[in-house]
């Protein structure tokens, strides 16, 4: 395999990584108050009560608000629908890196700008809205975790730039990748 070949495939591979994680964290996000009830399940049958007191309770806090918001103002868990569908809609933007990375590297680049944004967003919003500190290092953890792949990306295909720039002679056309 030639390392143009090697590159487009790692670039594929990692980027259809990023894009199955970021359409499970917006697919997860439709059906919230029933994930968080199996969520309590779940914790509560692993004995999380005894062990993490702190996780339960908030666990708790977030369920009774869901559950009061469904029985009384469903309305605004549309918000939570819409984000889900941003999720949906930003995975879509990264076909186009994955057709031809060289030329839509900024979609990459939007993206790393995206997850570092997730910082500042947990840092301000989550105290305004009384989130927990160690709730907001979790949401901060997506960002950077999210970072990750993107910027291994982000290498390769400046690699396969310049590859494909050390192949044409000055003055020539670059090939499609």
């Amino acid at each position: 395999m030639s390392e143009r070949a090697a590159l487009l495939k790692g670039i594929r591979v990692w980027l259809a990584f990023f894009v199955v994680c970021l359409v499970l964290s917006g697919v997860t996000a439709f059906p919230l108050v029933h994930e968080l009830r199996w969520a309590e399940e779940v914790l509560r049958s692993l004995g999380a009560p005894d062990h993490l007191p702190g996780l339960m309770e908030w666990i708790e806090r977030v369920r009774d608000g869901l559950d009061t918001a469904d029985a009384d103002h469903p309305f605004l868990l549309y918000g939570t629908d819409w984000l889900a569908f941003a999720h949906l809609v930003i995975a879509v933007a990264f076909l186009g890196p994955y057709r031809d990375p060289v030329r839509n590297v900024w979609v990459v680049e939007f993206g790393l700008i995206a997850c570092a944004g997730v910082v500042p967003l947990a840092l301000i919003c989550g105290p305004i809205r009384g989130i927990p500190f160690w709730w907001s290092v979790i949401d901060m953890a997506f960002g950077v975790f999210g970072a990750v792949p993107l910027y291994v990306v982000r290498k390769k295909i400046k690699r396969l730039e310049a590859l494909a720039e050390a192949a044409v002679p000055a003055g020539a056309a670059a090939p499609a990748p």
